[in-house]
């Protein structure tokens, strides 16, 4: 198994590429962004070891080209930090999963056999409705050629219509799916952020595709 270390602490990377080849890993070793988006290009490796606070590019952004460019080696992300919202911003960035430092060696052993023994099938899948795409995985969305940057609701929502392309979907199905058992307030929450998606991927394009069932709820039409 080969595995590719992002590390810029000298003292952390040795100890890591010791404990991993002694896990039988053959180890290349880098200590910046630029290296490692070169590396994971050139080399097919079976993991990624990936340190958050690397030299620039860091390690949230070189996961995320990773995924824009369609890289699906799993990324194990490593970070200094312990705040959600860094978890959160590793996985959203694409990476499978993370360990917080300080670690035991024998955790970052495992969580790496489990990493590996994944299918790459289990990817989930881009979506595509006409020209509109949808990829779960970086949370990005594009008409086109042009990216559309949507908040974390809007796409949750987008991300069910698209699953279902062409089925009428009600406000409560809407509600129970994108919107947490938290959620108490009404089901025009859905009609907002539908205006909300329709400002973003529909009207600058010119295009019709979140349709309005009235007193129904709503669909994505395949074919506009």
């Amino acid at each position: 198994m080969r595995l590719l270390l992002v590390e810029d602490d000298p003292a952390m990377a040795a100890t890591l590429q010791r404990a991993l080849r002694g896990e039988g890993y053959a180890v290349d070793a880098v200590a910046g962004g630029t290296d490692a988006l070169w590396s994971v290009s050139e080399i097919d490796y079976d993991v990624v070891v990936l340190d958050a606070m690397i030299p620039a590019p860091d390690g949230f952004e070189v996961c995320r080209r990773m995924r824009e460019q369609g890289r699906w080696t799993p990324v194990l992300m490593l970070t200094a930090r312990d705040a959600v919202p860094d978890r959160v911003r590793g996985l959203d960035a694409g990476a499978d999963d993370y360990l917080t430092k300080p670690f035991a060696l024998e955790e970052l052993s495992a969580r790496l056999r489990a990493l590996i023994r994944r299918d790459p099938a289990d990817r989930p899948a881009v979506l595509r409705v006409a020209d509109l795409t949808l990829d779960p995985s970086t949370r990005s969305v594009r008409r086109g050629d042009v990216d559309i940057r949507l908040s974390p609701k809007e796409f949750e929502l987008l991300h069910e219509l698209m699953r279902r392309p062409d089925q009428i979907l009600s406000r409560t199905h809407l509600i129970d799916h994108v919107w947490d058992f938290a959620y108490e307030g009404g089901s025009n929450v859905v009609d907002v952020y539908i205006r909300y998606l329709r400002d973003k991927v529909d009207r600058p394009f010119a295009r019709d595709t979140i349709r309005t069932s009235r007193g129904v709820g709503y669909r994505i039409d395949s074919g506009a």
